[in-house]
């Protein structure tokens, strides 16, 4: 038998590594083309609602709908009292749940102690996150609307929101914290700094931009969230403004929601106007936490 024979032969070491080696290349590209898949059923019908709501939204979209009231069963004139009752909900939800949920994540992180009750209170907040709004809703309801006499009004609305996305907003800052190199703080307390020093000087500028990120999704969420709202402060028509945090007030979900279910013979461009202006305002408001993020992040040293 001579050497060329071995070397074709289908036995041959050589020609299996070859056989081998086009295996793994085979395996790449179908896992490329069903991600490359997966993705396009997730991308275009997110887009095609867009476009939709884009294309049938941006003809009604003019300055008299966006600074006048609702007229004639709100059949016509603007959303103004939806738009500015929707900033004051999110605005207060973010002003309450931000603090407490920095504050929590960061006792959590470097204080608390690495125990089976920790884990839990963990595990519990990651759960939290999870919850339906409706739940969250009925909750405001109870405590804040009924326990607490507040009444439907701006503040248990606020309230409602700030507690639903109170575990976004632990989970995300959590993660930031705990993602800063131990040895930040290792060469911070060997300098002599005390532990807050070494948290607030240390691990908070390195932390600050998942921090964000977790205040982005908090602010989407919020701002698109129609069941808190609708047992704790949502209106179904107001005719004026709100003078203080003890008043109801209008919301685009809820209003969409009123316009699109319970009017009948609303113009349609009304309907998509309205929520091409929601759909605006959660994208302008993650735009600029986004820029605030990526500002940042270019500071950190890592």
């Amino acid at each position: 038998m001579n050497d060329s024979t071995v070397v074709d032969s289908p036995a041959s070491p050589a020609l299996k590594l070859k056989k081998r080696s086009r295996d793994p290349v085979l395996t790449q590209r179908l896992a490329f083309a069903f991600l490359f898949i997966s993705t396009l059923l997730i991308i275009v019908p997110v887009g095609l609602i867009i476009v939709i709501i884009v294309q049938k939204g941006l003809p009604g979209i003019t300055w008299q709908f966006l600074t006048d009231i609702p007229r004639q069963g709100m059949r016509s004139g603007g959303i103004f009292p939806a738009i500015l009752g929707t900033i004051y909900l999110v605005s207060g939800a973010i002003v309450f749940a931000l603090p407490i949920g920095l504050l929590s994540a960061v006792y959590l992180s470097e204080y608390a102690r690495g125990n089976f009750l920790t884990r839990l209170i963990k595990l519990a907040i990651v759960n939290l996150a999870g919850v339906p709004s409706v739940v969250y809703g009925l909750f405001g309801l109870a405590l804040f609307v009924t326990f607490f006499k507040l009444g439907a009004s701006i503040l248990s609305g606020a309230l409602t929101l700030g507690i639903m996305i109170l575990p976004i907003i632990i989970t995300a800052s959590l993660e930031a914290l705990e993602s800063v190199p131990q040895s930040f703080r290792e060469a911070s307390r060997s300098l002599g700094a005390s532990r807050w020093q070494t948290i607030r000087y240390v691990v908070l500028p390195n932390a600050i931009s998942g921090i964000i990120t977790g205040t982005i999704l908090g602010l989407g969420r919020a701002a698109g969230e129609t069941a808190p709202i609708l047992f704790t402060v949502a209106a179904f028509y107001l005719p004026q403004l709100p003078g203080s945090v003890f008043d109801q007030v209008m919301a685009l979900p809820y209003h969409l929601y009123v316009i699109s279910t319970q009017v009948p013979n609303v113009d349609e461009k009304i309907r998509y106007g309205t929520a091409l202006v929601l759909l605006a305002m959660v994208l302008f408001m993650n735009l600029a936490a986004v820029v605030i993020r990526c500002r940042f992040r270019k500071k950190k040293k890592w």
